[in-house]
């Protein structure tokens, strides 16, 4: 049974060190119960070292690790039946097909029955589309077909939580499209998936939860709707009539992000993250939050302000990604 916290993953202050390098440093990791969770990152920001931690696959320098509701990795050889991963990519037999690698996979797990192994091998190559191609030997596997394999033995037993480490690497869009399909089935037979990814569009697809790691640190974390409104929203204005509109909007508590309009008289004006409008020099924060969309606009023509074009934007995961690491993103293959 998991753990009462409502959390399948949970680490407290995880440090890892190698030598004077401080790897992953006080990392708070919170992970719900049935949640699709995206674990985001550059290189070398600490994501596959604590991933290893969490597994019980490397030592923690400090912190503690819980993974359904059990301390890790004190409790590794209760923990890991109850888990499938694919972490830094599947390494099989190539001579021997994907059926047999599979075969020979589960009967090194002394908590696989035998009797149901066939079976269940089966199962799981028809799960990830690789049925066809189950007596092909491996080494003719394209890398697409070598990542659904890996997904494949991740699924020969049932599991509460699903550890996929780039789990689209490699496929092609249709290969791609499947691995979605079968993590949002995962997801809702009960499992917890958390996936390690560097696509930020697949993550924005399935994930339900994320967290975004930078330099070693836990910069963000939480539902994914929730990350993508916690940035600054901007309102665009489109009119003639620029500079007059910079009054009616300054008289509402938005300062604009360029400091004169723009010649072709496009003003964008930066609103308080949080709400439709928020405060900003000379506005009165309390009142500025009720101020709609429709508000601001009947309050624009109102003032004689012609508006040819009027939206809200927030920003993209992307966007807050970048801002809050500094780098950029993959955001397709």
């Amino acid at each position: 049974m998991n753990g009462t916290s409502g959390l399948t993953i949970e680490t407290r202050s995880l440090s890892k060190r190698f030598g004077h390098q401080l790897a992953v440093d006080s990392v708070d990791l919170a992970v719900p119960h049935g949640s699709v969770f995206g674990f985001l990152g550059p290189n070398g920001s600490g994501k596959t070292t604590t991933i290893r931690m969490m597994l019980g696959l490397a030592a923690a320098s400090a912190g503690t690790v819980s993974v359904l509701g059990l301390e890790m990795p004190r409790r590794l050889h209760e923990v890991l039946p109850r888990v499938g991963a694919l972490v830094e990519g599947p390494a099989f037999y190539p001579f021997l097909s994907g059926a047999a690698n599979l075969h020979r996979l589960d009967a090194a797990s002394r908590h696989a029955p035998p009797a149901t192994r066939k079976a269940r091998v089966g199962e799981a190559l028809e799960r990830v589309g690789l049925a066809h191609a189950a007596g092909k030997r491996v080494h003719a596997y394209s890398l697409g077909m070598k990542q659904r394999l890996g997904i494949a033995n991740a699924l020969l037993s049932p599991r509460e939580l699903l550890v996929l480490d780039e789990p689209t690497n490699g496929l092609d869009p249709q290969g791609t499209r499947e691995v979605r399909s079968l993590v949002r089935s995962l997801a809702a037979d009960g499992a917890t998936v958390f996936v390690s990814s560097h696509l930020l569009a697949e993550v924005e697809q399935i994930c339900t939860h994320a967290a975004i790691m930078s330099a070693g640190r836990l910069v963000a974390q939480g539902p994914l709707a929730e990350l993508r409104q916690s940035g600054e929203a901007q309102i665009r204005l489109i009119t003639p009539d620029a500079r007059r509109a910079f009054g009616v909007l300054l008289r509402l508590g938005m300062a604009p992000v360029a400091g004169t309009p723009e010649p072709d008289g496009e003003v964008v004006t930066a609103v308080a993250a949080g709400s439709s409008a928020g405060a900003g020099p000379g506005g009165d924060p309390a009142a500025q939050d009720m101020v709609a969309p429709e508000d601001i606009v009947a309050r624009l023509v109102g003032a004689g302000v012609r508006v040819r074009g009027f939206s809200v934007e927030r920003e993209s995961l992307e966007d807050r990604f970048v801002a809050l690491t500094g780098e950029g993103f993959d955001v397709a293959q």
